[in-house]
């Protein structure tokens, strides 16, 4: 005697069930999920909202709200006379730093990937500039960098390079500027060569087994098989270096915060200056939107150029 068992169909696409199985699914899942939304919301959603927020107020130097702004501090800071040269170091600081950070993180990563004698101690030695504190980093470099005392002036000069250790490479802006993107790029490198490291060792290695048999040469196999399937881990460490790098206030803050003007700063560098000028807390805030703006706008334009997931898994 056989029996027979039959199966409820599940719900059509457009069926009243499937909203009502969603929305329990939901309140299932909200004891798991929910602290991770409510503490979302407290240290990302609220204080950006509050950022937008006050960056249509008029606030005084000692924090007093006087009303609404309208759009004015917007306005106002579009007409800060030294913005386009801020923008334009902006641009040069972000392209230098991560086009840098990822040729030469992709170069380390694939020397680490490789197995050789001490691997292991190398690899721990690229996680040093990481583990520092990047203040520590840039004021050991700042006051290194000191006319007459400086150790590496001084080092400079013994070897030839400077003709005396006098040279003011922390007084100058554009000096300045370019030792805060040789700091940044130091500072950064571990991050991304973990990070590409760790995509180098997901690849198959049979497939590179395999286009090794066929003949492919080793740059055939690198840039036909071994970059595209990189793409994904490129595409974070990129993204991450570009927030990371367009918000950065410690180097450049220490490095070039002593020279007088704007010929060193960058947005971020501005929106601390607008803080602690008579301009308070209003401007600052329009400023920090403006630089949110700009950061996501770059990362989508990015992606759409980039399309790291593109041909991945064909």
């Amino acid at each position: 005697m056989s029996s027979t068992t039959t199966t409820a169909p599940a719900p059509a696409a457009g069926s009243p069930e499937r909203p009502r199985r969603s929305f329990r699914d939901l309140l299932t899942a909200l004891p798991w999920i929910g602290p991770s939304l409510a503490l979302i919301t407290l240290i990302v959603l609220f204080p950006a909202g509050y950022m937008v927020f006050s960056s249509t107020r008029d606030i005084s130097q000692s924090g007093v709200d006087r009303g609404s702004a309208g759009f004015q501090n917007y306005l106002d800071v579009f007409a800060i006379p030294a913005l386009p040269r801020v923008l334009a170091n902006t641009a040069v600081w972000v392209v230098a730093v991560v086009a840098l950070t990822v040729v030469l993180s992709l170069a380390l990563s694939n020397f680490l990937d490789k197995q050789f004698p001490g691997r292991q101690i190398v690899r721990l030695a690229v996680i040093v500039p990481w583990a520092a504190s990047v203040v520590m980093t840039t004021t050991v470099v700042y006051y290194g960098l000191q006319p007459n005392y400086g150790i590496i002036n001084q080092l400079l000069a013994d070897v030839g390079i400077l003709d005396s250790p006098d040279f003011g490479f922390t007084k100058n802006a554009t000096s300045a500027f370019v030792v805060a993107i040789v700091v940044a790029v130091f500072v950064s490198l571990p991050f991304t060569t973990y990070t590409l490291l760790a995509g180098l060792q997901s690849i198959p290695g049979d497939v590179v087994e395999a286009a090794r048999l066929d003949g492919a040469s080793h740059r055939q196999v690198y840039f036909a098989i071994i970059l595209p399937q990189l793409k994904p881990a490129l595409a974070v460490a990129a993204i991450i270096n570009i927030i990371n790098v367009f918000n950065s206030l410690p180097i450049l803050r220490l490095m070039t915060g002593s020279i007088p003007g704007y010929d060193a700063d960058t947005t971020t560098t501005l929106i601390f200056k607008l803080i602690q000028s008579d301009r308070a807390v209003d401007q600052a805030s329009a400023l920090s939107v403006v630089n949110f703006v700009i950061v996501i706008a770059v990362i989508a334009l990015y992606m759409r150029i980039v399309k790291p997931m593109k041909g991945v898994d064909e």
